[in-house]
């Protein structure tokens, strides 16, 4: 019951039941187009990072084991909506980012997600959970810098 623990464990519990409820509401929603949630979760990180990166990198920021990440940007690829690139710093490697494409339709999907937070929280609250969402993320390492900051932005 929440209130009744220790104060990190009621945390704790607030954090994933707000997790597994936006999740369940967002997979409802009839906004994924023709993508599923994992490769939304890819086209939203690309959007992110301010230039190409490689695959490596991008694995550090999506819950997906290597060779599940590596297929799956296969398909965004052969779909268009995610381009290699090849790395200048080491002629084996491969840098992604996301094609025109790629970018129209991540923002297509993120803005409903966005409005879905404005709808529920004031922008003083937006503010304090991004603080503390941040803050917890540096523990586990760097964040990937922000591409776009604008009002436009469409980060869920």
């Amino acid at each position: 019951m929440p209130g009744q623990g220790a104060p990190a464990n009621d945390a704790w519990e607030a954090l994933l039941s707000a997790h597994a409820a936006l999740m369940k509401q967002f997979a409802a929603e009839d906004i994924w187009a023709e993508l599923s949630m994992r490769e939304y979760d890819v086209l939203y990180t690309l959007s992110k990072c301010p230039g190409p990166v490689r695959i490596s990198e991008l694995n550090r920021h999506v819950l997906l084991s290597q060779p599940a990440l590596s297929r799956l940007v296969e398909r965004l690829a052969e779909r268009g909506l995610v381009q290699r690139h090849a790395d200048p710093a080491d002629g084996r490697g491969v840098r992604l980012s996301l094609t025109g494409a790629g970018r129209a339709l991540q923002r297509q999907i993120g803005r409903p997600h966005a409005r879905t937070m404005t709808a529920t929280l004031s922008s003083g609250e937006l503010r304090e959970l991004e603080t503390i969402c941040r803050k917890l993320a540096c523990q586990t390492g760097p964040l990937l810098v922000a591409a776009d900051n604008s009002p436009e932005d469409t980060r869920p």
